[in-house]
């Protein structure tokens, strides 16, 4: 990748959504940029989701600008000089440069300056560095072309350094390697994170979940979560075992399936097998409500299989609804006999895809009107019935279905 090629691929991001935006903070003694991940996405050929402005413009003067302008800005970090600008409903976010006086985890006491240089060599691997002026000229300082050419994750000047200055960089090491990187990594990055990896244990749950969920979505996530298992990393994370097995045959078989890739099925994957797996995770990371449940179902794992037939498999998508049914059958057939290419499993998989299942059409009215007085009774009769009509195959004909009412009504009486 050279850097005549490199600077062709960025013009259209400077030309782009964030265009008006850049214009408007560069000029008028000021300069404004382009930084992080947009730009090294851009030059990689792969999607920008988010694009960052960095500016020597104090944040009250981007205030005043963007107000000017008639856009929103929205102080979401304003004391450390960032500013969320809001253009036609679109969030950027826009930081004064600044330079680190002082660091505490997460935190740092920073003052704001008109460096780049500085501004850059903050900032935690060469490949994150990079920015691009309004003109469309590349800067770079820490040689994040070279590293990104070589597809090398390279922490900024003294690995062990920055590591320290927030711990979390051990994490983003690893999910940048696997995102971006090829080969072994960095061996001095490496070592660095070994020494210092500890240093996880004083970070948020909420931090550490985030970094590992964006990890697991990687192309070269297995490879990646392997070195972290063998140096001892990832099974402090999960607070178990890491079965990379089944991560692996997961990426399979989401991939043969045809369905996007899940942070959280894919988590399951890797740290669920037995009961209370699925618990001990969810409290581990603070993962949500939602996202826990999921992964708590996913313990029951085993339940799913193509043996039992059509009938067993509707009932089981009935009983769970169609987000749990597609994480149970993908993570037993990641965990089955069977290859990515087996056609009875890939059915089972796209039960959801062909088959809605149909509401209970019995009402409490229904048994009511065959003398089941409302009480436990009621909802006891009609759990028989919703059984019953379950193991019919779901008919919706209105003589089965009130076959099933009477001979559930009959049962209960006959049982009093």
């Amino acid at each position: 990748m050279s850097e005549r090629a490199s600077v062709g691929a960025v013009v259209s991001l400077v030309q782009g959504e964030g265009a008006p935006l850049l214009k408007l903070l560069d000029g008028h003694g000021e300069e404004a940029r382009i930084v992080g991940g947009a730009v090294r996405n851009t030059l990689l050929r792969l999607p920008v989701h988010e694009i960052d402005i960095a500016t020597t413009a104090l944040p009250d003067e981007v205030v005043r600008r963007v107000e000017m302008a008639g856009w929103k800005a929205v102080p979401t970090g304003i004391e450390h000089g960032t500013v969320t600008v809001l253009v036609a409903g679109k969030p950027f976010e826009v930081t004064t440069l600044r330079r680190d006086v002082e660091t505490y985890g997460r935190k740092a006491k920073v003052v704001f300056g008109r460096d780049w240089v500085a501004d850059a060599t903050r900032r935690d691997f060469t490949i994150n560095a990079l920015s691009l002026s309004a003109d469309g000229q590349l800067h770079d300082y820490v040689d994040g072309l070279a590293d990104l050419t070589a597809r090398r994750v390279r922490f900024i000047g003294d690995p062990a350094q920055r590591i320290a200055e927030d711990y979390l960089r051990i994490l983003r090491f690893f999910r940048f390697h696997a995102w971006y990187g090829a080969g072994a990594p960095n061996p001095e990055g490496l070592h660095a994170c070994i020494m210092a990896q500890a240093g996880i244990d004083s970070l948020s749950r909420e931090r550490v979940r985030a970094e590992l969920l964006k990890l697991l979505l990687a192309p070269h996530a297995t490879p990646t979560l392997a070195l972290m298992t063998e140096i001892g990393l990832l099974g402090n994370v999960l607070g178990g075992v890491a079965f990379l097995a089944s991560f692996e045959n997961m990426v399979k078989v989401e991939a043969a399936v045809g369905v996007e890739s899940d942070p959280v099925r894919r988590l399951g994957a890797l740290g669920v097998w037995a009961a209370e797996d699925g618990v001990r995770l969810a409290q581990r990371l603070r993962l949500s409500n939602a996202d826990a449940d999921r992964l708590i179902a996913l313990e029951r794992w085993w339940q799913a299989s193509p043996e039992g037939g059509g009938i067993s498999a509707r009932a089981l998508l009935y009983r769970l609804g169609p987000q749990h049914f597609a994480d149970q059958v993908l993570l037993a057939w990641s965990r089955s006999a069977a290859g990515a290419a087996d056609r009875s499993w890939r059915a089972l998989a796209e039960l959801p895809r062909t088959w809605s299942a149909p509401e209970f059409p019995l009402k409490a009215a229904d048994f009511m009107a065959r003398g089941i007085a409302a009480g436990p009774a009621l909802g006891a009769v009609m759990r028989a019935a919703e059984q019953a009509w379950i193991a019919a195959d779901f008919p919706t004909d209105a003589a089965t279905i009130q076959g099933i009412a009477d001979r559930a009504a009959h049962e209960a009486s006959g049982a009093r």
